[in-house]
């Protein structure tokens, strides 16, 4: 039995990207920051930013880009991804991603600019799950437009 789970919940460290691959698929890319921090041995408060590239598909790329915006709180969840291609100058390069499935909004949904009906509900967050896991909806590396 193999496990490719990433859960991730922190600050978006910047605006939403969204651009469509040659057979009009929505992809979008963002980065994500999540903070550590720790006693040394000398009793020193310690931290450590680390910044994760996540990747979202389909409907849910266009919902993320609607509503997310730089240092919105979310949820994020689904599997690590390395993908590999050749750069100009002949060097082959590597980028560990983590490609969305499971998004959690974690602000009230006022503070997203989204009031569904006009209802004026506080719930304290709110999800957005992938819609479908078609045939149709997968995506070769080829298609990744950055």
């Amino acid at each position: 039995m193999d496990l490719n789970k990433v859960q991730l919940i922190w600050n978006i460290t910047q605006d939403i990207e969204l651009k469509q691959t040659p057979n009009g698929q929505n992809v979008c890319s963002f980065s994500l920051a999540t903070n550590r921090s720790w006693v040394d041995g000398a009793w020193v408060k310690q931290e450590l930013a680390e910044f994760h590239s996540i990747v979202l598909w389909g409907k849910l790329a266009e919902i993320a880009w609607q509503y997310l915006h730089k240092w919105k709180k979310i949820y994020i969840e689904w599997r690590l991804q390395t993908r590999s291609w050749e750069a100009q100058d002949g060097t082959k390069r590597y980028k560990t991603e983590i490609v969305g499935e499971n998004m959690i909004m974690l602000d009230n949904k006022q503070s997203w600019d989204y009031t569904p009906n006009n209802n004026k509900e506080e719930n304290s967050f709110w999800a957005v799950k992938k819609s479908t896991t078609k045939k149709e909806d997968e995506i070769s590396i080829e298609d990744i437009p950055f």
